[in-house]
């Protein structure tokens, strides 16, 4: 969910970084929260509350989630403009281009320190609402310099950078209110509560898809950017939707005392201690160790985008067509998950769209050797069309990722173990990204070389099947994967209450 580099073909895994960018992130403890699931005597004031989507009501929380994950989409407005900018006007080559990618996809790898931050150093007396708003300024602000000042690859990195810490930050925040709704709920709610997440996202992405390639084509990369920097402000002004009491104690909006220094190192080495103790239990251990290793496989993607548009000659505005059809492919992904899959063993999803997708995978290769011209396909169609399977398969894989990290985080430490989990799997997409990196640097595909791509992308299909046999990781059941070890749970909940 950061500011990824991706490019077209997508890889069968979702990047949280998607996208934008990796991303899949994520959130805390129920005494101090202000986020109340008691909302009952709501549902006279506010009429919408009535309404529901994925099954989800629509109470002013969930709006505020939805919207955050609405802008996380939306920003994908800038995707194309950054690969072109970084091929066209800085003349990288796909393995720095992947680099900077992965650079930018760091902020995604310590979301439990922003948990801790949130926690314990509320902002003008609100853990929730403020920094929302800090986060939407912050991205403004990276975008805003991404159109004006910048014109170096450092600079790039900088300001992407910038953008995902915005993008991870207010992420950390909002599925701090997921986890603690999906706690106690059944797996079926749990993964309608995540569909309503990913799903704003996708909806997100499909609004800015098509004018993404065009708005390049037409008043260049700079224009973009600055229209992006627009984008982050609406995750600040949904902060007000957010329904949280003013905390005030020994701190007082932003003076930060002695006290509260002394405060935030004691909650810290608490907190931390508490996520060691869950962590470590084997039913969370185990199942994130799979996660992390079935991330954390090579992908040709930067590789591809230079071969679709220096050999192919793909334009932006065809690229935003494509993104557009991978927008709605992945939303189409949420859909038959949350209709038809949510209650299906998850050791099965893995398994069948694994190996689903690494053969369909292979079809890239296809499209490298231009096999399917002597059937008569165009190269645009076929992409569009090895985007189109692909992606679904990649959302419907991703999903239950995200409904197996909440479910196993016990009450008291949702919002740092859910983050630490997020971290680790978004860790795993990045080690994949710069192993890419590497394998692309080693075969020596560059900016005008691809005669070893074809290699390089069976290489990483047949990669992604590598952890299938450490499935046995995964628990049986997602609805028994917080049913285990339910001692150490209340001995965590008690010490965090």
């Amino acid at each position: 969910m950061s500011v990824s580099v991706a490019s077209p073909p997508p890889s069968l895994r979702r990047d949280p970084s998607s996208e934008p960018l990796l991303d899949f992130g994520y959130r805390r403890g129920n005494e101090d929260t202000g986020v109340s699931s008691k909302a009952a005597p709501l549902k006279k004031k506010y009429a919408i509350n009535t309404m529901k989507c994925f099954g989800v009501e629509l109470s002013p929380d969930n709006i505020a989630v939805a919207m955050v994950y609405f802008v996380q989409g939306v920003l994908g407005l800038s995707r194309i403009a950054v690969n072109f900018y970084l091929k066209d006007d800085l003349h990288l080559d796909p393995a720095e281009t992947a680099i900077i990618s992965g650079v930018s996809s760091l902020p995604w790898l310590v979301k439990p320190l922003y948990g801790f931050i949130s926690d314990s150093v509320p902002l003008f007396g609100y853990r929730r609402r403020s920094y929302l708003v800090l986060s939407g300024l912050l991205g403004a602000l990276s975008w805003s310099l991404m159109a004006t000042f910048v014109a170096s690859k450092y600079g790039v990195a900088f300001c992407i950078l910038l953008g995902s810490l915005s993008v991870a930050f207010s992420d950390v925040v909002v599925d701090s209110m997921v986890v603690e709704r999906a706690r106690g709920e059944s797996q079926s709610m749990s993964g309608s509560l995540q569909s309503l997440c990913w799903g704003s996202s996708a909806f997100g992405s499909i609004v800015s898809s098509y004018f993404s390639g065009s708005l390049v084509g037409t008043y260049g990369v700079r224009f973009v950017f600055g229209l992006t920097a627009l984008l982050p402000l609406i995750t600040s002004a949904v902060a007000v939707l957010v329904k949280e009491q003013p905390v005030y104690g020994s701190t007082r909006g932003h003076n930060i005392s002695s006290d509260t220094n002394t405060g935030f190192i004691a909650s810290s080495k608490s907190s931390i201690l508490q996520l060691w103790s869950a962590v470590k239990q084997p039913n969370v251990l185990l199942p994130t160790l799979f996660i992390f290793l079935w991330q954390a496989t090579p992908h040709s993607d930067s590789a591809m985008f230079y071969f679709t548009t220096n050999k192919l000659g793909f334009t932006p505005e065809f690229l935003g067509r494509v993104k557009l059809v991978t927008s709605v492919a992945s939303l189409l992904g949420v859909g038959l998950y949350n209709g038809y899959l949510k209650t299906v063993r998850l050791r099965k999803i893995f398994l069948a769209t694994t190996v689903v997708g690494s053969t369909l995978g292979m079809t890239q290769v296809v499209l490298v050797t231009g096999l399917n011209r002597r059937f008569g396909i165009s190269d645009e169609w076929f992409s569009i069309g090895d985007s189109l399977i692909l992606t679904v398969l990649g959302q419907v894989s991703f999903m239950p990722v995200l409904v197996l990290a909440a479910k196993l985080c016990p009450e008291g430490v949702e919002a740092t173990l859910f983050a630490t989990l997020m971290s680790i799997c978004n860790a795993g997409s990045v080690l994949g990204g710069l192993m890419g990196a590497g394998l692309t640097q080693l075969f020596g595909v560059t900016k005008d070389r691809f005669d070893n791509l074809a290699l390089l992308i069976i290489l990483c299909n047949l990669s992604s099947l590598l952890p299938l046999p450490l499935l046995c990781l995964l628990p049986e059941d997602i609805a028994n994967a917080d049913s285990k070890d339910s001692k150490e749970d209340d001995d965590i909940e008690m010490k965090s209450n």
